[in-house]
Parts: C-alpha cells; structure tokens; sequence
C-alpha cells in the first residue's frame, strides 16, 4: 500500500525549519555530485500556462513532479499550481509514496527563497518583503516568521495581501515601493511584469527572484541584473528559462559571472563579497528540492493519519 500525501498533510509533516534544512541539503549534495537531476521538461500550453515533468535522484531515492504553472487560474478560482509527486526507492523501482505537488512546491519554493536571503543577504539585514501572496508568496513568508524575522506583504490584490498577513502574523507593505525597498525581498509573482527597473536597486539590497520560472517570464531589467552580483538554483535550468535567460541571449551574461547558491552552501565558492554589494538569485525551482520535501514528508509517514492507494 502506497500513502497518499493530501496538500494538509504534506504541511503538517514538514514544519518551516525542516523544509529550510532539507531544501539546504539537496543543494549541497547536487553540488557535490551525490544527486543528480535531468533537464526539466516544459509542455507548452501558452499563453495559459504549463506542464513540468521534473526527475530528480538522491539518497537512495527517485523522483518525478509532474506539475502545473496556470497563473490565470486564480481568476477562475482555481490554484496555479496541481499536479502530483511520486516518490520511489532507487534500489528497487518500489512506489514509495504520492504528494501533492501544490504543497511540495509551496515549501520548497518559501525555503529556497529565504535560504537565499538569508545566505546572500547583508549579515545586518533588517527588513524584509514577500511580493505576491499566493501559496508560494505565503510560503516564503511564514519561512521568513519561523527564522524569527519581521516580514512585510504586498500583492496586487489588497484584499489579498491582508488577508495573507492576517492570517501568517505578518505586516503589510504600505505600497510595492515600499517592499520594494527592504533590505531582503522575495518576488513570488507571475513573471508578466518588471518590478525592478534600471537604476532601482540600492546598495547592500538582496532579492530572490522566484516568479520568472520559464520562457518570456521577467521580474528585473536586464540591466538591473547586471548590476548585481548574480546567484542561481542551477546555472543550466536558470539561462534557458529563468530571469537570466534575457541577458544570456543578448551575450550580456556568462557563466563564469553567475555562481550557483549550492556551491556556496557547500562552501566551494564565495557568496556575497561586501555590506555594499548587490546580490540577486535567480530560482527556477529544482527537482532535488522536491524530492528533499518529499523524503521530508515521508519520514513523518507513521505518525500520519494518511490515505494508501494500492497498485
């Protein structure tokens, strides 16, 4: 019997700090060659959205998200994000579990973002902003809580962005430029809109850039990011279809300027180089960070009240 992972049960499994600790893990083992993880697959269904196949492999296990991007689904009422994770054992070929993938994405997503932050940021950072309060949006903030930082909200939807922070504990960002200004920002938006121009960034500022996750997605000018010291998930997935992608394709970008975050977790390349610097992380998501939620989860199998499929 296989257990079934519902989106609850994957976030009542996997506390903040946990998914923070894995999500650090799965990059410094891809780092050093222990996982692997083959080229994400998109299924084009644009100008809606998407369809990923992402396989990841590591600690004795094999992953697949198959998983959705539709960002005008929140207009119909329905989640930008569906799909499932299948989880097997690596020796033998066994069905381990199924996660939703909504849930999986969510944490892995909120933790990359603040890992990030919190890796590349100045050591004396202040604030810090979440832009977007989607699922992913609201991840990322109640991650930044759990670090015990004081983190501000805003979204495009007011009503939305009150009712992400009333419901997290969080502050809301008076206006965009407000969060804009923090010295740790996180974009969890759907990549249709530049939210840093030329020239607006400010000295000592960090920013994960979350939302430009595929083809024709942006968050920051070009020559913003030039501007910065450039980090990434994955320097292969992020020229292709990330918020880097413009640069490289212009040759503006190379990949002896963009260090990946996993090289600097793992303590083989060098992070942020002064208090005054810029740093910015592309993140395209990777399937190692779902597979470290998931095997997350699934330590927490017996203690669950969960479902099984038989196959």
């Amino acid at each position: 019997m296989v257990p079934l992972f519902a989106a609850r049960d994957v976030e009542v499994a996997v506390s903040p700090e946990r998914a923070l600790e894995a999500v650090r893990e799965a990059f410094v083992a891809y780092a050093r060659g222990e996982w692997s993880m083959p080229p994400k697959v998109y299924v084009p269904a644009y100008p809606a959205g998407d369809f990923r196949a992402m396989p990841a492999l590591g600690a004795g296990h094999a992953a697949l998200k198959w998983v959705t991007s539709f960002p005008g689904n929140l207009e119909l009422g329905l989640p930008t994000v569906m799909g499932l994770v299948l989880v097997s054992d690596a020796a033998n070929g066994v069905l381990k579990a199924v996660l939703d993938a909504g849930a999986v994405t969510a944490l892995r997503t909120g933790a990359a973002a603040v890992l990030a932050a919190e890796t590349l940021g100045r050591h004396d950072a202040g604030s810090a902003a979440v832009i977007g309060a989607g699922v992913n949006g609201r991840a990322a903030a109640r991650m930044f809580l759990a670090r015990g930082r004081d983190v501000l909200i805003w979204d495009v939807d007011p009503v939305r962005g009150e009712a992400a922070a009333t419901e997290l504990g969080a502050g809301i960002a008076g206006s965009r430029k407000h969060a804009l200004e923090a010295d740790l920002v996180v974009t969890m938006t759907p990549g249709q809109e530049v939210l840093f121009p030329s020239g607006s960034l400010r000295e000592g500022q960090h920013v994960s850039l979350m939302g430009a996750d595929g083809p024709g997605k942006s968050e920051m000018a070009v020559e913003e990011v030039l501007r910065t010291h450039v980090f990434c998930d994955d320097w292969e997935q992020a020229s292709h279809a990330g918020e880097l992608m413009h640069a490289v394709e212009r040759g503006l970008l190379k990949r002896d300027q963009v260090t990946q975050l996993g090289d600097v977790l793992a303590g083989t390349a060098p992070g942020r180089q002064s208090d005054a610097e810029i740093t910015t992380f592309d993140s395209t998501g990777l399937a190692i960070q779902d597979l470290a939620v998931a095997l997350a989860a699934i330590e927490q199998a017996d203690q669950l009240d969960l479902p099984t499929i038989s196959l």
